[in-house]
């Protein structure tokens, strides 16, 4: 299969650059468009100190000033969000805002929604950095009502936006390509090929594919007794391809087509015990799907647009170990999902706008289990949205009707499900002449049990109610020129969340079982500050941190010992800090992610504690014009002071390492 991947690369590749060409140049972030002799000069970004409800953004020009080279490593950065990370170049990454969990984050990627049925929370290690443009985290909802329902339903959402390509004067071709090299056996190529086709039309074709052994060293402690060792299993093998099409249809709209494949093979190095260094688990990792946007302002008043996607996932875990018969076991799992959506933007009067989104989504599951259920889903999502903006007010109002039909071939039938969430946010500018803002927001969301929750081996329940959170948000917003900052702002957000029927697994007579047990009470608070200074004009200083507390505590019930106790894998305080100082010589950007202590169970006592961590990042840069070529040489040294930590108990993270990355754009 990874054969066959490496052919249909390097073909479409060789489609492309086949294409007659004439001449190019670099990219520029900066979006110029010629209407009538009058120019208009950058792309729209979301303002977070307008917005109702609390937004975060990070485009390429920060991803590159701060040598951003992970996903992860920009959600990681954003306030209220925690990154589960098991470790190491391949470990699995899934993203919890505000305590509620990973399943209650939605991820969007180019405005259609990312989704696993199976365990209900989306790896993000699976997306490249180098193709977007543009991430956002939104908690409750953001201000924009013109989309689709699905992202209605989310109690927090990571939006990435891929990049479009931009064709200049008598431009009809770009192209990029990119080595990543680093620690651990890291190798990384890249290469992405843009062509214009006619008037309307454009292409990209871009795919990376990534390898190494991951074999960092870490400490061991046993007593007294302290040993280096170095983690095992800890290869990776991955490949990406994906294929843009976007092409303008006059008055009839635009389109834009997308095709993607995925294919990994990881080692799974497991949880680092004294006496046990064996490891023989491995994961295969295979997703493809497809879809196409469509969008069209019919007139000033009503604008609609329509998605359709296929997305296939398959997944096979294997086991090399004594205690199976036959000394390995092997679990394959496959997933389908079918998924249109639709929506509608009425705009009447100046200031007033309505909208209505419609979704309807088909999953499957099956997998080579003897008592497989072979599970199907039918969603049907209906979104209502109301929305008054004027200089000053920003006030919005959604309601969403979810519809669930289960359906099994095998076994027991789960009740269906018919829920009613709203949402409310409201912005006010205080002063006329000041941009400091007051926002309130509220949320009703659920979420469904996942297939695994309801049909896993031995430990399913079909029985489940879905998980109920009730989100409140009060903050105060502040963008201005201040003392020596030409830009500074700051967002503070208190917040407070209510999560009942939590799932969880506790154990019975013999086995685990998936039970509606939990309730947990959250209260927070994230605060953002970013300011600016403009030493002379090739000269930036750019400042930029975040700060999270959390107290998520367990409410279950009285006589647990976990009553009140803070819920596993969340600190209490955390926090990042970047300073990038620009200018024309070598870039330089320091930046800093700290975490406070956390349990990795809900009873909070010693045995049960991962320590406290800061881990620190120095990256530089610089940019070489060559003519018509662009090239940019960086070089990171990640986690300088070698700190070890964990960000699961028992996954070492790795110590103090080295990247770097040479790109060419033509």
């Amino acid at each position: 299969m990874r054969t066959l991947f490496i052919i249909v690369f390097i073909c479409l590749a060789g489609i492309f650059l086949c294409v007659p060409v004439l001449h190019a140049q670099q990219i520029d972030t900066t979006v110029y468009h010629q209407l009538k002799g009058v120019e208009v000069v950058e792309k729209a970004r979301p303002s977070t100190t307008r917005e109702a409800t609390p937004l975060q953004v990070m485009d390429r020009s920060g991803i590159e000033r701060l040598g951003i080279q992970d996903l992860s490593e920009a959600v990681k950065r954003f306030s209220g969000a925690t990154v589960k990370d098991y470790g190491g170049i391949g470990g699995l990454k899934t993203v919890s805002v505000r305590s509620l969990g990973a399943q209650h984050t939605g991820v969007s990627y180019d405005g259609v929604a990312v989704s696993d049925c199976q365990s209900g929370q989306v790896d993000i290690s699976r997306f490249s950095l180098e193709n977007l443009d543009q991430i956002e985290l939104s908690i409750i909802q953001n201000d924009d009502i013109f989309r689709t329902a699905r992202m209605f339903a989310s109690s927090s959402s990571l939006v990435m936006k891929t990049r479009k390509p931009e064709f200049e004067g008598k431009d009809i071709f770009h192209i990029a390509a990119k080595i990543k090299t680093g620690s651990f056996g890291l190798f990384n190529p890249y290469l992405r090929y843009e062509q214009k086709l006619g008037k309307r039309w454009s292409a990209v074709i871009d795919g990376d594919w990534q390898r190494a052994d991951g074999q960092y060293e870490f400490t061991l402690v046993n007593g007294n007794i302290v040993t280096r060792e170095k983690r095992k299993n800890t290869d990776v093998n991955i490949g990406r391809v994906e294929l843009n099409l976007y092409g303008g249809l006059g008055r009839y709209g635009d389109l834009s087509l997308k095709a993607y494949y995925f294919d990994s093979e990881r080692g799974l190095p497991g949880s680092v015990n004294l006496y046990n260094d064996y490891t023989g688990e491995r994961l295969w990792d295979r997703n493809f799907f497809a879809q196409g946007h469509y969008e069209n302002k019919l007139n000033d008043r009503f604008s609609l647009q329509s998605s359709l996607r296929y997305n296939w996932y398959y997944n096979r875990y294997e086991d090399v170990n004594n205690k199976y018969e036959g000394r390995i076991q092997v679990s394959s799992y496959y997933q389908r999902e079918t998924y249109l959506t639709g929506s509608l933007l009425y705009v009447p009067i100046q200031n007033i706008s309505f909208s209505l989104a419609q979704d309807i989504y088909w999953n499957d599951l099956n997998n080579n289990f003897k008592d497989c259920q072979f599970p199907s889903r039918l969603s049907s999502l209906t979104a209502l949205s109301a929305k008054y903006e004027d200089r000053r007010l920003t006030s919005i109002l959604s309601l969403l009707a979810t519809y669930i039909d289960e359906r099994v071939e095998l076994g027991e039938k789960p009740a269906n499900r018919k829920h009613l969430s709203p949402t409310a946010s409201l912005s006010w500018r205080v002063l006329p002449d000041a941009n400091l803002r007051v926002r309130f927001s509220y949320k009703d969301a659920f979420r469904l049990p996942t297939f695994n929750d309801l049909y896993y081996s031995r430990i399913g329940n079909t029985n489940l109610k879905p998980e109920k959170a009730r989100q409140y948000n009060l903050g105060v917003t502040w963008r201005d020129r201040f003392w020596l900052f030409n830009s500074f702002s700051i967002t503070t957000d208190a917040y407070y969340n209510r999560v009942k029927d939590k799932i969880v697994a506790i154990p019975t007579m013999f086995i685990w079982k998936m039970m509606n047990l939990g309730e947990v009470d959250i209260k927070g608070l994230d605060v953002n500050v970013h300011a600016g200074i403009t030493l002379k004009d090739t000269y930036e200083l750019l400042l930029d941190g975040s700060y999270s507390f959390q107290k998520a505590i367990d409410i279950t019930n009285e006589k647990d010992k976990s009553y009140k106790d803070q819920i596993p894998y969340t600190p209490r305080h955390s926090g990042s800090y970047s300073a990038s100082f620009l200018n024309p010589w070598v870039n330089i950007s320091y930046s800093l992610t700290a975490s406070g202590v956390r349990y990795m169970n809900r009873q909070n006592i010693k045995e049960n504690e991962i320590e406290s961590y800061v881990e620190q990042n120095v990256s530089l840069n610089r940019n070489f014009r060559l003519k018509r070529c662009i090239l940019r040489l960086q070089a990171d040294i990640l986690n300088i002071a070698d700190k070890q930590y964990d960000i699961v108990r028992y996954y070492p993270m790795p110590g103090r390492s080295f990247r770097c990355a040479v790109s060419i754009t033509y």
